[in-house]
């Protein structure tokens, strides 16, 4: 059954009240992933011995960093074949790992700096996603134009590790700013619709708040980052 049939026999309030109910689902396992992955850091940064294996032991960066790859790919291929159980881990696994390689930003900014970008970026975070949520647009033609940017700002980045070039740099953030703000509301509607098709399965629903919300806290971590290259004063 899909979206559109469910739609049809559910009455509006219903129809509301499923969206809602799943939505707020997604934001809080987002929450505890960024939760955790602040933890992680100031536990990190908190103890010298951990922070120097992460930032002097490049092969143990390298493979925190696969880890993390390795935990996405698992979570979006086998989301289908796994319980709730497993793929709420495996995102708690990854908010972890996350965390503790993000750690390194606390050498490079001043933790005064990176609070003040959090805080931007979750009003931005904030506004992008009640848009996407309470607009009657269809923003599914946004999808393709974003991916493309997506691939840009990806293409981009990993040719200037090569050139350093200042003005690329400045490109590259700044059109990927763009992207991740038009990513966060293109992500909340389909989620807003994804929540009619699974509504009927209470397992399928949990698994799917779960795989929601690594979308979104993808959207904010992305966001962050690209912000901090703005906002972010140097130690």
């Amino acid at each position: 059954m899909n979206q559109s049939d469910l739609s049809t026999i559910l009455s509006p309030q219903m129809v509301e009240e499923t969206q809602r109910s799943f939505i707020t689902r997604v934001f809080a396992w987002m929450t505890l992933g960024l939760l955790i992955t602040t933890g992680a850091s100031l536990f990190t940064v908190l103890n010298p011995a951990i922070l120097a294996a992460v930032t002097t032991n490049i092969w143990l960066f390298i493979g925190l960093i696969i880890a993390e790859f390795g935990l996405v790919i698992f979570l979006t291929a086998a989301l289908n074949r796994m319980s709730p159980a497993v793929a709420s881990l495996s995102f708690i696994g990854y908010a972890l790992l996350n965390g503790v390689t993000l750690s390194v930003i606390f050498l490079i900014y001043a933790a005064s700096s990176i609070v003040e970008t959090f805080l931007i970026c979750a009003c931005m975070f904030g506004i992008m996603s009640l848009f996407g949520y309470t607009t009657k647009r269809d923003l599914t033609s946004w999808g393709s134009l974003l991916f493309m940017g997506l691939i840009g700002v990806v293409i981009g980045s990993l040719i200037n590790l090569f050139f350093q070039n200042s003005a690329l740099y400045w490109i590259v953030t700044l059109v990927g700013i763009v992207v991740f703000i038009g990513l966060i509301a293109y992500d909340t509607q389909k989620l807003k619709a994804m929540s009619l098709v699974v509504s009927a399965d209470g397992e399928a629903a949990q698994k799917a708040s779960i795989i929601g919300a690594l979308k979104l806290y993808l959207d904010f971590i992305n966001l962050f980052l690209l912000l901090l290259r703005i906002f972010g004063r140097n130690k």
